[in-house]
């Protein structure tokens, strides 16, 4: 798999849609699940697609007048990306840091904690 690099936001907006539908997905349901408050143009959506098919995110295809995407790289890997990137950034890549940072003065429901204890099992902690 080729080196997955982060989306700018508008690209991501596309990808969640696409991830959140059963393959593969129209040009015409993405428009129509981005909503009128976003008021893109559809160029705009055809052109973004478009480079997300040129960064390896999507593989299209024509099927009569429409064009069918479906996702190469997957919602899951993705993720690991921007997560792996927001720890680098402004974490110094520590996951305590991170949990504390998030949960600072808040307080953590018994799920959550049960949450974090069984993922930290898993991970042999």
């Amino acid at each position: 798999m080729p080196e997955i690099k982060r989306l700018p936001d508008t690209e991501f907006e596309l990808m969640r849609i696409v991830w959140r539908h059963e393959p593969p997905i129209t040009t015409a349901q993405i428009i129509s699940a981005l909503g009128e408050e976003n008021n893109w143009k559809p160029q705009t959506v055809l052109t973004m697609l478009v480079r997300l098919i040129e960064k390896g995110f999507l593989a299209s295809e024509r099927v009569g007048k429409e064009r069918n995407y479906t996702p190469i790289i997957t919602e899951a890997d993705y993720m690991c990306v921007e997560t792996g990137d927001f720890m680098f950034r402004y974490k110094g890549n520590s996951v305590g840091s991170l949990v504390k940072t998030m949960y600072d003065g808040k307080d953590l429901s018994e799920n959550e904690i049960a949450e974090l204890k069984q993922w930290l099992k898993e991970k042999g902690g």
